[in-house]
């Protein structure tokens, strides 16, 4: 919901940072690294050591605004960089409520918010996948259509990248509360699933 707002402050953030980084580091491997923190993150969860699972949280995170900045400012963003960051992105956060709930020994009634959490996810990911389809297709007929359509796919809706960090940061920092956490997320992503619904409804009639 905040993601456009908060965008001029992280760039202020991360891109005076681009010019420290070495010419032998490249984005794709600060996406890299930005993975496999959020692994170990993860992996940190699920034994109940929230200290160092924030630890490699907060570094999963910052990493994960470098690099994309770094490909700017070195103009070299590309598809497969853009690929690969959110693949690590939907895995990392996929694993997370999974990760604390075992490390919790979670009860049959965490398992369930967890599991439906897991499914908004799928949802979502499928709407924003099936308009980028759907634009990419347009582009090819008609480009005012595929321009408006595009504009519809970048409308916010009530949990965006900012929403969901904050979040997962609660999920790991407070673990014993993960099937309220859980719940809640789930409730903001149905939220944001009938928002974006609607808005790509009209945009195809």
């Amino acid at each position: 919901m905040f993601d456009i707002q908060l965008r001029p402050l992280k760039d202020k953030v991360f891109d005076p940072c681009c010019q420290y980084v070495p010419t032998s580091i490249t984005p794709l491997r600060i996406t890299e690294s930005a993975y496999v923190a959020g692994l170990l993150s993860c992996s940190y969860a699920t034994r109940s050591y929230t200290r160092l699972s924030l630890i490699f949280w907060f570094v999963n995170r910052a990493l994960d605004c470098l690099d994309g900045a770094l490909a700017r400012h070195r103009k070299s963003a590309s598809d497969l960089g853009g690929f690969l960051d959110l693949l690590s992105d939907f895995i990392i956060y996929s694993l997370l409520p999974i990760s604390i709930t075992i490390g919790q020994a979670g009860t049959r009634r965490c398992w369930e918010a967890v599991a439906i959490l897991e499914a908004t996810f799928h949802v979502n990911n499928f709407i924003l996948f099936y308009i980028a389809a759907v634009a990419e297709k347009r582009a090819k007929k008609d480009d005012a259509k595929s321009k408006e359509l595009t504009s519809v796919m970048m409308r916010p809706a009530l949990i965006e990248g900012m929403e969901s960090g904050l979040i997962f940061t609660l999920m790991l920092a407070f673990p014993d509360y993960i099937e309220a956490w859980s719940w809640l997320m789930a409730g903001l992503v149905t939220v944001g699933i009938v928002q974006r619904t609607l808005w790509v409804t009209a945009a195809l009639k």
